[in-house]
């Protein structure tokens, strides 16, 4: 009998982010459970940053989604969510942005979250979503990541500046607004002492419990 199949979408060309996104989902990875596969789009950009970004990665996600019918379940990996809607059009399957999964995630286990954003344009394009889910009311703030210098450490240090920055807020949880920190999720937890929630863990999990139910 085959394994069913989740799909995890990079939109970034970023080989090395699709790397961390795949090592981080081991934990949701079952023995005998579905598989779950990640993949980039080879054609997109290397960060995603623009509107102009999300409209030709929504694009590119479709053709994804469209030359692989057997997946049982997609979920796009990037908090923007590019091709969301055009994809659920393309598939009988659940396709699960990440954004979306966090978020709800996030709301169900303390009254408000908050979310370490990339920058200040795509704070903009998560509060348009929030108010599409009806629920930018329990969101504490954002705050754009900063960092010093180059490496992991000088990535954590920005992710606990930017996480205490939030609980300052009054986040009880909070979510990365990106699909490529999930190597750091445990570590800033632990500095923070409140959850902190990995959306691409987070959509995957939703994925394992459509796929299973």
């Amino acid at each position: 009998m085959v394994s069913p199949l989740i799909l995890v979408l990079n939109p970034s060309s970023s080989v090395p982010m699709t790397a961390a996104i795949d090592r981080g989902l081991d934990r949701l990875r079952i023995p005998g459970g579905p598989e779950i596969e990640c993949f980039s789009i080879a054609d997109g950009p290397e960060f995603i940053m623009t509107e102009e970004d999300i409209l030709r990665c929504g694009l590119q996600i479709g053709e994804a989604v469209k030359n692989r019918p057997e997946a049982a379940a997609v979920v796009i990996a990037c908090y923007a969510q590019p091709g969301l809607q055009h994809a659920r059009t393309l598939t009988k399957a659940p396709v699960i942005g990440i954004q979306d999964a966090a978020v709800l995630l996030a709301i169900g286990m303390a009254d408000r979250f908050g979310v370490i954003a990339l920058s200040e344009a795509s704070i903009a394009r998560h509060m348009r979503n929030l108010r599409w889910l009806g629920v930018e009311h329990r969101r504490a703030g954002e705050t754009v990541l900063k960092r010093e210098g180059e490496g992991d450490d000088a990535l954590f240090t920005g992710l606990v500046e930017a996480g205490r920055t939030l609980q300052a807020k009054g986040a009880d949880v909070v979510i990365f607004g990106c699909s490529g920190f999930p190597a750091h999720r445990a570590r800033l937890e632990e500095a923070l002492g409140i959850p902190v929630i990995d959306p691409t863990q987070a959509a995957v999990g939703a994925a394992l419990e459509q796929v299973l139910r």
